[in-house]
């Protein structure tokens, strides 16, 4: 079994934000694969689905972005799932806009997110595919930034971002990591 885990923060409030581009990339795959993820498991939402065989669990961790690693954790542990089958999806302040990144491992870069993750699987490995949402204009903090809305011409940029995420996603799945990586981190 593989999870594959949008991160975000739950509720409307936060819906368009930037922090919510991994619940955006998990739900376009639940949208183009017909899976609903509304099943709440544990502190997360989750969608079932088998692709060539591979059984998928796509999730949204309803903890808040800084508690993802609890809802995650769990998770793995409820299902016997090693952190080595875990896919985490995630915005990226340190990629400019609209560049992917797929790496096996790593730090957490500043990304709350992630560290939490990091903390509640002890720094075991696990799959990552970094969205780029750029750096905030001068004079404005980070934290805030990721908590607001995409520009106009972020907005217009989007589709086609959520789509390409959704594909490196199936692409790690399909064709592996090596492939995967060598397809999307490249540079637009």
């Amino acid at each position: 079994m593989k999870l594959f885990a949008g991160l975000g923060n739950p509720g409307r409030k936060y819906e368009h934000t930037r922090h919510n581009l991994g619940f955006r990339v998990v739900d376009h795959i639940g949208k183009q694969h017909g899976v609903i993820i509304n099943k709440k498991t544990g502190d997360s939402l989750v969608g079932k689905w088998t692709l060539e065989g591979e059984k998928i669990l796509l999730v949204k961790p309803q903890t808040y972005m800084n508690r993802s690693g609890e809802a995650i954790s769990r998770l793995l542990d409820e299902l016997q799932v090693s952190p080595h089958d875990l896919v985490v999806i995630y915005d990226d302040l340190d990629l400019p806009f609209g560049r992917i990144r797929i790496r096996p491992g790593g730090s957490a870069g500043g990304h709350r997110g992630v560290l939490s993750i990091l903390e509640s699987l002890a720094g075991a490995s696990f799959f990552r595919v970094r969205v780029g949402i750029g750096r905030p204009p001068d004079g404005v903090d980070p934290a805030e930034f990721v908590l607001q809305g995409f520009t106009g011409e972020e907005a217009e940029q989007l589709g086609p971002l959520v789509d390409r995420a959704a594909d490196a996603v199936i692409c790690l799945l399909r064709e592996g990591f090596e492939r995967a990586m060598s397809q999307f981190n490249r540079t637009l």
